[in-house]
Protein backbone atom coordinates (compact mmCIF):
# COMPACT_ATOMS: atom_id res chain seq x y z
CA UNK A 1 0.00 0.00 0.00
CA UNK A 2 1.10 3.25 -1.15
CA UNK A 3 2.71 4.96 2.27
CA UNK A 4 0.33 8.39 1.60
CA UNK A 5 -2.40 6.50 1.81
CA UNK A 6 -4.78 6.77 4.85
CA UNK A 7 -4.90 3.82 6.87
CA UNK A 8 -8.42 2.70 7.35
CA UNK A 9 -9.60 1.64 10.79
CA UNK A 10 -8.79 -2.01 12.57
CA UNK A 11 -12.60 -3.02 12.08
CA UNK A 12 -11.85 -2.51 8.33
CA UNK A 13 -8.85 -3.97 8.10
CA UNK A 14 -10.30 -7.07 9.58
CA UNK A 15 -12.05 -7.98 6.78
CA UNK A 16 -10.46 -10.90 6.31
CA UNK A 17 -9.55 -11.93 9.65
CA UNK A 18 -10.19 -15.11 10.44
CA UNK A 19 -13.11 -14.26 12.57
CA UNK A 20 -14.32 -12.38 9.61
CA UNK A 21 -13.91 -15.18 7.28
CA UNK A 22 -16.17 -17.37 9.79
CA UNK A 23 -19.08 -14.59 8.80
CA UNK A 24 -17.99 -14.84 4.82
CA UNK A 25 -18.19 -18.49 5.17
CA UNK A 26 -21.95 -18.03 6.96
CA UNK A 27 -22.70 -15.77 3.80
CA UNK A 28 -21.24 -18.01 1.19
CA UNK A 29 -23.13 -20.67 2.69
CA UNK A 30 -26.82 -18.67 3.07
CA UNK A 31 -26.02 -16.94 -0.39
CA UNK A 32 -24.34 -19.62 -3.03
CA UNK A 33 -24.62 -23.37 -1.58
CA UNK A 34 -28.33 -23.03 0.13
CA UNK A 35 -29.96 -21.57 -2.58
CA UNK A 36 -33.22 -19.65 -1.80
CA UNK A 37 -36.09 -21.40 -3.26
CA UNK A 38 -36.66 -18.33 -5.80
CA UNK A 39 -32.93 -18.34 -6.72
CA UNK A 40 -31.54 -20.84 -9.14
CA UNK A 41 -31.85 -24.73 -8.30
CA UNK A 42 -28.64 -26.57 -8.57
CA UNK A 43 -29.23 -28.54 -11.01
CA UNK A 44 -30.34 -25.77 -13.23
CA UNK A 45 -27.47 -23.47 -13.37
CA UNK A 46 -25.86 -22.38 -16.45
CA UNK A 47 -22.99 -22.85 -17.43
CA UNK A 48 -20.90 -19.24 -18.02
CA UNK A 49 -18.50 -17.80 -20.96
CA UNK A 50 -17.13 -14.38 -20.69
CA UNK A 51 -15.43 -13.61 -23.92
CA UNK A 52 -13.07 -10.18 -23.40
CA UNK A 53 -11.67 -8.84 -26.58
CA UNK A 54 -8.53 -6.60 -26.28
CA UNK A 55 -8.88 -3.03 -27.15
CA UNK A 56 -11.66 -3.28 -29.83
CA UNK A 57 -14.27 -0.32 -30.06
CA UNK A 58 -17.90 -1.57 -30.47
CA UNK A 59 -17.75 0.18 -34.08
CA UNK A 60 -15.44 -2.61 -34.93
CA UNK A 61 -18.07 -5.27 -34.75
CA UNK A 62 -20.36 -6.09 -37.59
CA UNK A 63 -23.71 -6.07 -35.94
CA UNK A 64 -22.57 -2.70 -34.04
CA UNK A 65 -22.68 -1.26 -37.53
CA UNK A 66 -18.65 -1.87 -39.08
CA UNK A 67 -18.74 -2.53 -42.88
CA UNK A 68 -15.44 -4.10 -42.95
CA UNK A 69 -14.36 -5.91 -39.73
CA UNK A 70 -15.68 -9.50 -40.63
CA UNK A 71 -17.35 -11.02 -37.30
CA UNK A 72 -19.90 -13.30 -38.12
CA UNK A 73 -19.76 -15.46 -35.49
CA UNK A 74 -20.63 -12.46 -32.40
CA UNK A 75 -22.74 -11.53 -35.53
CA UNK A 76 -24.78 -14.62 -35.03
CA UNK A 77 -24.97 -14.46 -31.04
CA UNK A 78 -26.43 -11.11 -31.15
CA UNK A 79 -28.81 -12.46 -33.63
CA UNK A 80 -30.18 -15.37 -31.67
CA UNK A 81 -29.39 -13.74 -28.21
CA UNK A 82 -29.24 -9.73 -27.13
CA UNK A 83 -27.17 -7.41 -28.69
CA UNK A 84 -27.07 -4.25 -25.76
CA UNK A 85 -26.48 -1.22 -27.78
CA UNK A 86 -26.01 1.08 -24.27
CA UNK A 87 -23.19 -0.33 -22.70
CA UNK A 88 -20.64 1.15 -21.35
CA UNK A 89 -17.03 0.48 -19.28
CA UNK A 90 -15.99 2.52 -16.12
CA UNK A 91 -12.52 2.52 -17.27
CA UNK A 92 -11.20 2.54 -20.91
CA UNK A 93 -7.66 1.36 -19.65
CA UNK A 94 -6.60 -2.50 -19.78
CA UNK A 95 -6.27 -3.96 -16.43
CA UNK A 96 -8.43 -1.19 -14.56
CA UNK A 97 -11.50 -2.02 -16.92
CA UNK A 98 -10.74 -5.42 -15.85
CA UNK A 99 -10.47 -5.18 -12.24
CA UNK A 100 -13.85 -3.19 -12.56
CA UNK A 101 -15.58 -6.36 -14.02
CA UNK A 102 -14.14 -8.56 -11.96
CA UNK A 103 -14.96 -6.98 -8.70
CA UNK A 104 -18.38 -4.97 -9.34
CA UNK A 105 -16.43 -1.66 -8.27
CA UNK A 106 -15.41 1.60 -10.03
CA UNK A 107 -11.80 1.77 -10.92
CA UNK A 108 -10.94 4.60 -7.75
CA UNK A 109 -13.04 1.98 -5.58
CA UNK A 110 -10.57 -1.21 -6.33
CA UNK A 111 -7.84 1.48 -4.74
CA UNK A 112 -4.56 1.01 -7.04
CA UNK A 113 -5.74 -0.46 -9.41
CA UNK A 114 -7.71 2.41 -10.37
CA UNK A 115 -4.54 2.93 -12.73
CA UNK A 116 -2.98 0.59 -14.81
CA UNK A 117 -0.79 -2.93 -13.93
CA UNK A 118 -1.55 -2.11 -10.47
CA UNK A 119 -2.89 -4.44 -8.13
CA UNK A 120 -7.04 -5.34 -6.42
CA UNK A 121 -6.91 -4.27 -2.88
CA UNK A 122 -6.83 -7.66 -0.72
CA UNK A 123 -10.12 -7.26 0.95
CA UNK A 124 -11.94 -7.49 -2.31
CA UNK A 125 -13.47 -10.72 -3.23
CA UNK A 126 -13.70 -11.49 -7.12
CA UNK A 127 -16.68 -12.93 -8.25
CA UNK A 128 -15.29 -16.39 -10.20
CA UNK A 129 -14.28 -17.09 -6.65
CA UNK A 130 -17.72 -16.86 -5.48
CA UNK A 131 -18.88 -19.17 -8.15
CA UNK A 132 -16.14 -21.59 -7.56
CA UNK A 133 -16.68 -21.55 -4.06
CA UNK A 134 -20.83 -22.35 -4.72
CA UNK A 135 -19.56 -25.24 -7.08
CA UNK A 136 -18.47 -23.76 -10.05
CA UNK A 137 -15.37 -24.92 -11.87
CA UNK A 138 -13.32 -21.45 -12.85
CA UNK A 139 -10.91 -21.52 -15.54
CA UNK A 140 -8.74 -18.14 -17.03
CA UNK A 141 -7.80 -18.20 -21.00
CA UNK A 142 -5.55 -15.95 -22.17
CA UNK A 143 -5.03 -12.39 -21.02
CA UNK A 144 -5.02 -12.19 -17.24
CA UNK A 145 -3.77 -8.26 -16.32
CA UNK A 146 -5.38 -8.78 -12.83
CA UNK A 147 -3.33 -9.02 -9.54
CA UNK A 148 -4.20 -9.00 -5.96
CA UNK A 149 -2.39 -6.83 -3.62
CA UNK A 150 -0.77 -8.94 -0.15
CA UNK A 151 -3.01 -9.03 2.43
CA UNK A 152 -1.81 -7.06 5.49
CA UNK A 153 0.77 -8.79 8.17
CA UNK A 154 -1.31 -11.57 9.73
CA UNK A 155 -4.22 -11.86 7.47
CA UNK A 156 -4.60 -15.07 5.00
CA UNK A 157 -5.03 -13.98 1.18
CA UNK A 158 -8.64 -14.81 -0.36
CA UNK A 159 -9.19 -18.24 -1.62
CA UNK A 160 -8.14 -18.15 -5.57
CA UNK A 161 -10.73 -17.04 -7.90
CA UNK A 162 -10.01 -19.96 -10.61
CA UNK A 163 -8.99 -23.50 -10.96
CA UNK A 164 -7.08 -23.28 -13.95
CA UNK A 165 -5.00 -20.65 -15.50
CA UNK A 166 -3.36 -20.48 -19.12
CA UNK A 167 -1.84 -17.86 -21.10
CA UNK A 168 -3.99 -19.76 -23.95
CA UNK A 169 -0.61 -18.83 -25.84
CA UNK A 170 1.13 -21.45 -28.26
CA UNK A 171 3.31 -21.14 -31.39
CA UNK A 172 1.60 -20.06 -34.16
CA UNK A 173 -1.37 -18.51 -32.31
CA UNK A 174 -0.15 -15.66 -29.72
CA UNK A 175 -3.86 -14.14 -29.61
CA UNK A 176 -4.37 -16.00 -26.21
CA UNK A 177 -7.24 -18.25 -27.49
CA UNK A 178 -5.11 -21.24 -28.97
CA UNK A 179 -6.74 -23.40 -25.83
CA UNK A 180 -9.97 -21.69 -25.53
CA UNK A 181 -11.55 -25.23 -27.28
CA UNK A 182 -9.24 -27.79 -25.33
CA UNK A 183 -9.91 -26.46 -21.45
CA UNK A 184 -13.50 -26.26 -22.35
CA UNK A 185 -13.29 -30.21 -23.56
CA UNK A 186 -11.13 -30.89 -20.41
CA UNK A 187 -13.58 -29.58 -17.66
CA UNK A 188 -14.76 -31.83 -15.15
CA UNK A 189 -17.68 -33.19 -16.39
CA UNK A 190 -19.52 -32.88 -13.68
CA UNK A 191 -20.12 -29.01 -12.58
CA UNK A 192 -21.13 -25.87 -14.17
CA UNK A 193 -18.12 -23.97 -15.45
CA UNK A 194 -17.21 -20.30 -15.34
CA UNK A 195 -14.69 -19.74 -18.11
CA UNK A 196 -12.51 -16.29 -18.16
CA UNK A 197 -11.45 -15.96 -22.39
CA UNK A 198 -9.65 -13.31 -22.44
CA UNK A 199 -7.64 -12.75 -26.32
CA UNK A 200 -4.87 -10.71 -26.28
CA UNK A 201 -6.53 -9.19 -29.95
CA UNK A 202 -6.69 -6.75 -30.94
CA UNK A 203 -3.83 -5.06 -28.44
CA UNK A 204 -1.09 -3.32 -29.91
CA UNK A 205 1.76 -4.62 -31.28
CA UNK A 206 -0.31 -6.82 -34.18
CA UNK A 207 0.89 -10.46 -34.23
CA UNK A 208 -2.07 -11.73 -36.57
CA UNK A 209 -1.12 -10.94 -39.74
CA UNK A 210 2.12 -13.14 -39.14
CA UNK A 211 -0.04 -15.72 -37.73
CA UNK A 212 -2.66 -15.28 -40.21
CA UNK A 213 -4.14 -19.09 -41.45
CA UNK A 214 -6.41 -17.46 -44.49
CA UNK A 215 -8.19 -20.95 -44.59
CA UNK A 216 -9.54 -20.73 -40.93
CA UNK A 217 -9.87 -16.79 -40.82
CA UNK A 218 -10.59 -15.74 -44.67
CA UNK A 219 -8.31 -13.06 -46.44
CA UNK A 220 -6.50 -11.01 -44.81
CA UNK A 221 -8.85 -7.46 -44.79
CA UNK A 222 -7.67 -5.17 -47.64
CA UNK A 223 -6.40 -1.59 -46.65
CA UNK A 224 -8.14 0.37 -49.41
CA UNK A 225 -11.31 -1.37 -48.18
CA UNK A 226 -11.29 -0.30 -44.42
CA UNK A 227 -13.67 1.52 -43.19
CA UNK A 228 -11.94 4.23 -40.82
CA UNK A 229 -12.88 6.44 -38.61
CA UNK A 230 -13.41 10.23 -39.21
CA UNK A 231 -10.95 11.17 -36.62
CA UNK A 232 -8.18 9.28 -38.35
CA UNK A 233 -5.75 10.74 -41.44
CA UNK A 234 -6.71 8.64 -44.86
CA UNK A 235 -3.18 7.49 -45.99
CA UNK A 236 -1.96 4.47 -46.83
CA UNK A 237 -0.29 4.12 -43.35
CA UNK A 238 -3.00 4.36 -41.53
CA UNK A 239 -4.92 2.29 -43.47
CA UNK A 240 -2.38 -0.78 -43.30
CA UNK A 241 -2.62 0.03 -39.72
CA UNK A 242 -6.19 0.01 -39.43
CA UNK A 243 -6.92 -3.11 -41.53
CA UNK A 244 -4.12 -5.04 -39.44
CA UNK A 245 -6.51 -4.08 -36.22
CA UNK A 246 -9.81 -5.97 -38.27
CA UNK A 247 -7.38 -8.87 -38.53
CA UNK A 248 -7.35 -9.09 -35.40
CA UNK A 249 -10.86 -8.02 -34.74
CA UNK A 250 -11.56 -11.19 -36.76
CA UNK A 251 -9.29 -14.05 -35.33
CA UNK A 252 -10.68 -13.13 -31.81
CA UNK A 253 -14.13 -13.31 -33.72
CA UNK A 254 -13.06 -17.13 -35.39
CA UNK A 255 -12.43 -18.43 -31.97
CA UNK A 256 -15.22 -17.41 -30.06
CA UNK A 257 -17.13 -19.36 -33.07
CA UNK A 258 -14.92 -22.47 -32.34
CA UNK A 259 -16.07 -22.53 -28.49
CA UNK A 260 -19.75 -22.09 -29.75
CA UNK A 261 -19.48 -25.25 -32.25
CA UNK A 262 -17.81 -26.90 -29.28
CA UNK A 263 -20.44 -26.19 -27.28
CA UNK A 264 -23.20 -26.61 -30.19
CA UNK A 265 -21.60 -30.47 -30.79
CA UNK A 266 -21.37 -31.47 -27.30
CA UNK A 267 -25.16 -30.25 -26.37
CA UNK A 268 -24.29 -28.09 -24.13
CA UNK A 269 -24.77 -24.80 -25.41
CA UNK A 270 -28.40 -24.33 -24.70
CA UNK A 271 -27.82 -24.02 -20.77
CA UNK A 272 -24.43 -21.91 -21.68
CA UNK A 273 -24.51 -17.94 -20.94
CA UNK A 274 -22.34 -16.91 -23.53
CA UNK A 275 -21.00 -13.30 -22.86
CA UNK A 276 -19.02 -11.28 -25.56
CA UNK A 277 -17.33 -7.72 -24.60
CA UNK A 278 -14.20 -5.81 -24.73
CA UNK A 279 -12.31 -4.07 -22.05
CA UNK A 280 -11.49 -0.61 -24.07
CA UNK A 281 -11.92 1.26 -27.13
CA UNK A 282 -9.75 0.71 -30.06
CA UNK A 283 -5.73 1.28 -29.70
CA UNK A 284 -6.17 4.22 -32.30
CA UNK A 285 -6.44 7.90 -31.28
CA UNK A 286 -8.94 9.44 -30.10
CA UNK A 287 -10.73 6.06 -28.41
CA UNK A 288 -8.26 3.93 -25.80
CA UNK A 289 -8.26 5.74 -22.26
CA UNK A 290 -10.76 8.22 -24.03
CA UNK A 291 -14.46 9.13 -22.10
CA UNK A 292 -15.98 9.59 -25.16
CA UNK A 293 -17.77 6.69 -26.79
CA UNK A 294 -15.18 5.57 -29.03
CA UNK A 295 -13.05 4.47 -26.21
CA UNK A 296 -15.41 3.54 -23.36
CA UNK A 297 -18.43 1.91 -25.31
CA UNK A 298 -18.32 -1.73 -25.21
CA UNK A 299 -19.94 -3.79 -27.51
CA UNK A 300 -22.18 -6.39 -25.27
CA UNK A 301 -23.62 -9.34 -26.67
CA UNK A 302 -25.34 -12.33 -25.12
CA UNK A 303 -26.77 -15.49 -25.96
CA UNK A 304 -28.70 -17.75 -23.88
CA UNK A 305 -31.20 -19.53 -25.45
CA UNK A 306 -32.51 -21.27 -22.18
CA UNK A 307 -33.53 -18.82 -20.74
CA UNK A 308 -33.42 -15.38 -22.95
CA UNK A 309 -36.49 -14.36 -24.03
CA UNK A 310 -36.91 -12.77 -27.32
CA UNK A 311 -34.29 -13.44 -28.48
CA UNK A 312 -33.05 -11.37 -31.70
CA UNK A 313 -34.26 -7.93 -29.89
CA UNK A 314 -31.43 -5.81 -29.22
CA UNK A 315 -32.08 -3.83 -25.55
CA UNK A 316 -31.15 -0.12 -25.52
CA UNK A 317 -31.29 0.15 -22.05
CA UNK A 318 -28.11 1.33 -20.04
CA UNK A 319 -25.85 -1.15 -18.84
CA UNK A 320 -22.42 -0.34 -16.50
CA UNK A 321 -19.77 -3.07 -16.96
CA UNK A 322 -19.55 -2.94 -12.79
CA UNK A 323 -22.84 -5.02 -14.11
CA UNK A 324 -22.02 -7.55 -14.85
CA UNK A 325 -20.30 -9.33 -11.34
CA UNK A 326 -23.85 -9.18 -9.71
CA UNK A 327 -25.94 -10.28 -12.81
CA UNK A 328 -23.70 -13.44 -13.17
CA UNK A 329 -23.81 -14.22 -9.88
CA UNK A 330 -27.62 -14.17 -9.90
CA UNK A 331 -28.33 -16.49 -12.71
CA UNK A 332 -25.89 -18.79 -11.11
CA UNK A 333 -27.75 -18.83 -8.07
CA UNK A 334 -26.09 -16.27 -6.17
CA UNK A 335 -26.17 -13.18 -3.66
CA UNK A 336 -23.35 -9.84 -4.93
CA UNK A 337 -21.24 -9.63 -2.41
CA UNK A 338 -21.94 -6.60 -0.18
CA UNK A 339 -18.71 -4.51 -1.85
CA UNK A 340 -20.16 -5.11 -5.28
CA UNK A 341 -21.35 -1.42 -6.64
CA UNK A 342 -23.08 -2.71 -9.34
CA UNK A 343 -26.84 -3.98 -10.08
CA UNK A 344 -28.03 -7.16 -11.63
CA UNK A 345 -29.52 -6.87 -14.84
CA UNK A 346 -30.72 -9.94 -15.56
CA UNK A 347 -34.46 -8.32 -16.13
CA UNK A 348 -33.25 -7.38 -19.21
CA UNK A 349 -32.68 -11.19 -19.96
CA UNK A 350 -36.76 -11.45 -20.19
CA UNK A 351 -37.58 -7.48 -21.16
CA UNK A 352 -34.90 -5.75 -23.05
CA UNK A 353 -36.45 -2.42 -22.60
CA UNK A 354 -36.66 -2.81 -18.47
CA UNK A 355 -34.55 0.08 -16.96
CA UNK A 356 -32.38 -0.96 -14.52
CA UNK A 357 -29.94 2.07 -14.01
CA UNK A 358 -30.60 5.58 -15.65
CA UNK A 359 -26.82 6.86 -15.33
CA UNK A 360 -23.29 5.50 -16.37
CA UNK A 361 -20.46 6.59 -14.86
CA UNK A 362 -16.98 6.59 -16.28
CA UNK A 363 -13.37 7.45 -14.92
CA UNK A 364 -9.96 8.10 -16.84
CA UNK A 365 -6.63 7.51 -14.64
CA UNK A 366 -3.10 7.72 -15.32
CA UNK A 367 -2.59 5.44 -18.53
CA UNK A 368 0.94 6.08 -19.46
CA UNK A 369 0.07 9.86 -18.70
CA UNK A 370 -0.77 11.84 -15.89
CA UNK A 371 -4.42 12.26 -16.37
CA UNK A 372 -7.81 12.45 -14.24
CA UNK A 373 -11.19 13.28 -16.21
CA UNK A 374 -14.97 11.62 -15.09
CA UNK A 375 -17.98 11.20 -17.08
CA UNK A 376 -21.72 10.42 -16.62
CA UNK A 377 -23.81 9.41 -18.70
CA UNK A 378 -27.83 10.19 -18.57
CA UNK A 379 -30.71 11.28 -20.77
CA UNK A 380 -28.89 10.77 -23.35
CA UNK A 381 -26.43 13.04 -22.82
CA UNK A 382 -23.04 12.80 -21.80
CA UNK A 383 -20.83 15.03 -19.50
CA UNK A 384 -17.36 14.58 -18.74
CA UNK A 385 -15.44 16.81 -15.96
CA UNK A 386 -11.04 17.51 -16.32
CA UNK A 387 -8.92 17.89 -13.80
CA UNK A 388 -6.15 18.12 -15.75
CA UNK A 389 -7.17 19.92 -18.37
CA UNK A 390 -3.76 21.42 -18.97
CA UNK A 391 -2.71 18.37 -21.13
CA UNK A 392 -3.92 16.64 -24.41
CA UNK A 393 -6.16 13.33 -24.24
CA UNK A 394 -3.77 11.55 -27.08
CA UNK A 395 -4.17 8.17 -26.20
CA UNK A 396 -1.94 5.39 -24.34
CA UNK A 397 1.85 5.34 -25.48
CA UNK A 398 1.12 2.39 -27.68
CA UNK A 399 -1.30 4.69 -29.86
CA UNK A 400 1.24 7.89 -29.65
CA UNK A 401 3.72 5.29 -31.26
CA UNK A 402 1.66 3.89 -34.15
CA UNK A 403 1.72 4.72 -37.48
CA UNK A 404 -2.02 6.82 -37.23
CA UNK A 405 -0.83 8.86 -34.70
CA UNK A 406 1.96 9.76 -36.32
CA UNK A 407 0.64 10.07 -39.41
CA UNK A 408 -1.69 12.85 -37.45
CA UNK A 409 1.20 14.44 -35.99
CA UNK A 410 2.76 15.04 -39.28
CA UNK A 411 -0.65 16.44 -40.62
CA UNK A 412 -1.17 18.80 -37.22
CA UNK A 413 2.55 20.27 -37.91
CA UNK A 414 1.61 20.88 -41.56
CA UNK A 415 -1.58 23.06 -40.13
CA UNK A 416 -3.65 20.32 -42.68
CA UNK A 417 -5.34 18.59 -39.59
CA UNK A 418 -9.59 19.30 -39.30
CA UNK A 419 -11.27 20.28 -36.58
CA UNK A 420 -11.97 16.49 -35.23
CA UNK A 421 -8.44 15.16 -35.41
CA UNK A 422 -7.24 18.63 -33.64
CA UNK A 423 -9.36 17.31 -30.41
CA UNK A 424 -6.28 14.65 -30.58
CA UNK A 425 -3.45 17.14 -29.88
CA UNK A 426 -6.20 20.48 -28.41
CA UNK A 427 -4.28 21.59 -24.72
CA UNK A 428 -5.32 23.22 -22.82
CA UNK A 429 -8.88 21.18 -22.84
CA UNK A 430 -11.94 22.19 -21.73
CA UNK A 431 -12.93 21.75 -17.93
CA UNK A 432 -16.32 20.66 -18.92
CA UNK A 433 -17.91 18.75 -21.58
CA UNK A 434 -21.53 18.01 -22.70
CA UNK A 435 -22.77 16.11 -26.04
CA UNK A 436 -26.21 14.45 -26.60
CA UNK A 437 -24.61 10.95 -27.72
CA UNK A 438 -27.94 10.16 -29.47
CA UNK A 439 -27.73 12.76 -31.99
CA UNK A 440 -23.51 13.12 -32.10
CA UNK A 441 -22.44 9.37 -32.18
CA UNK A 442 -18.86 10.78 -32.43
CA UNK A 443 -19.27 13.42 -29.79
CA UNK A 444 -17.64 15.86 -31.88
CA UNK A 445 -20.17 19.34 -30.98
CA UNK A 446 -19.14 20.43 -27.29
CA UNK A 447 -22.86 21.86 -26.33
CA UNK A 448 -21.25 23.13 -22.53
CA UNK A 449 -21.32 26.26 -23.63
CA UNK A 450 -24.60 26.53 -25.61
CA UNK A 451 -26.62 28.84 -23.37
CA UNK A 452 -29.62 26.10 -24.34
CA UNK A 453 -28.34 22.93 -22.40
CA UNK A 454 -27.42 24.94 -19.29
CA UNK A 455 -29.96 23.35 -17.59
CA UNK A 456 -28.95 19.54 -18.72
CA UNK A 457 -25.24 20.33 -17.80
CA UNK A 458 -26.33 21.79 -14.32
CA UNK A 459 -27.94 18.36 -13.92
CA UNK A 460 -25.41 16.49 -14.94
CA UNK A 461 -22.66 18.19 -12.88
CA UNK A 462 -24.61 17.56 -9.83
CA UNK A 463 -25.16 14.10 -10.27
CA UNK A 464 -21.58 13.78 -10.85
CA UNK A 465 -20.45 15.73 -7.74
CA UNK A 466 -23.12 13.35 -5.67
CA UNK A 467 -21.34 10.18 -7.27
CA UNK A 468 -18.22 11.48 -6.48
CA UNK A 469 -19.02 12.60 -2.76
CA UNK A 470 -20.96 8.74 -2.10
CA UNK A 471 -18.46 6.60 -3.53
CA UNK A 472 -15.53 8.91 -2.33
CA UNK A 473 -13.58 10.01 -5.27
CA UNK A 474 -10.73 12.77 -5.27
CA UNK A 475 -8.49 14.22 -7.19
CA UNK A 476 -5.11 13.86 -5.85
CA UNK A 477 -2.00 17.04 -6.48
CA UNK A 478 0.46 14.55 -6.48
CA UNK A 479 -0.89 11.81 -9.20
CA UNK A 480 1.22 9.41 -11.19
CA UNK A 481 2.80 11.67 -13.48
CA UNK A 482 3.58 10.75 -17.36
CA UNK A 483 5.82 8.22 -17.95
CA UNK A 484 5.91 8.17 -21.65
CA UNK A 485 7.32 10.98 -24.05
CA UNK A 486 3.70 12.40 -25.50
CA UNK A 487 4.47 13.22 -29.27
CA UNK A 488 6.49 10.05 -29.75
CA UNK A 489 4.97 7.34 -27.08
CA UNK A 490 8.82 6.49 -26.33
CA UNK A 491 9.47 6.07 -22.29
CA UNK A 492 10.75 8.02 -20.49
CA UNK A 493 12.12 6.14 -17.66
CA UNK A 494 14.53 3.87 -17.69
CA UNK A 495 13.19 -0.03 -17.30
CA UNK A 496 14.58 -0.55 -13.21
CA UNK A 497 12.58 2.69 -12.38
CA UNK A 498 9.57 1.44 -13.90
CA UNK A 499 8.65 0.10 -10.48
CA UNK A 500 6.06 1.76 -7.57
CA UNK A 501 8.26 4.63 -6.71
CA UNK A 502 6.94 6.39 -9.80
CA UNK A 503 3.17 5.99 -8.94
CA UNK A 504 1.71 8.99 -7.18
CA UNK A 505 -1.55 8.65 -4.85
CA UNK A 506 -4.56 7.29 -6.95
CA UNK A 507 -7.96 8.95 -7.40
CA UNK A 508 -9.89 8.42 -4.00
CA UNK A 509 -6.84 6.56 -1.42
CA UNK A 510 -7.28 10.02 0.21
CA UNK A 511 -10.49 9.06 1.11
CA UNK A 512 -10.32 5.13 1.83
CA UNK A 513 -12.33 4.53 -1.34
CA UNK A 514 -11.33 1.35 -1.30
CA UNK A 515 -13.51 0.46 1.56
CA UNK A 516 -16.77 2.54 0.64
CA UNK A 517 -19.32 0.74 -1.38
CA UNK A 518 -21.69 3.29 -1.92
CA UNK A 519 -22.76 3.13 -5.24
CA UNK A 520 -23.21 6.37 -6.09
CA UNK A 521 -26.78 7.15 -8.14
CA UNK A 522 -28.16 4.50 -10.20
CA UNK A 523 -31.62 5.50 -10.75
CA UNK A 524 -33.56 9.10 -10.07
CA UNK A 525 -34.90 9.14 -7.08
CA UNK A 526 -38.53 8.64 -8.33
CA UNK A 527 -37.55 5.00 -8.87
CA UNK A 528 -35.76 4.94 -5.81
CA UNK A 529 -35.28 6.75 -2.36
CA UNK A 530 -31.56 5.00 -2.00
CA UNK A 531 -30.56 5.36 -5.27
CA UNK A 532 -29.96 2.14 -5.85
Amino acid sequence: MNDQETRPSADLLSVWSPLSKITVAAWLIVCCTGLREDRVAIAERPNIILFIADDISDTDIGCYGSTTARTPNIDALAAAGRQFNNAYLTASSCSPSRSSIITGRYPHNNGQAAELHAPIPAHLPWFPRLLREAGYYTALVGKHHMTSAPPPPGQMPQPPAFDYIDSGRRPGNQGGHATWVQTLRDRPQNMPFFFWFAAYDAHRGWDGDQDWVEGLYGPQHDPEQVDLPVFLSDDSATRRDFASYHNEVTRFDYFVGQVVSELRSTGTLHNTLLIVMADNGAPFPRAKTRLHDSGMKTPLVMHWPAKLASPGTPSDSMVSAIDIAPTLLEVAGCAAAPSMQGVSFVALFREPMTVTREYVFSEHNWHDYEAHGRAVRANGFLYIRNHRPQWAWQGPADSVASPSHQQLRQLRDADRLNPMQQDIFLAPRPEEELYQFTTDRNQLRNLAATPAYTAEKARLRKLLNDWTEQTHDSAPADLTPDTFDRETGKSILARKQRRQTWRGMTPGMDRNAAYIDHPGPIRAAKHSASGR
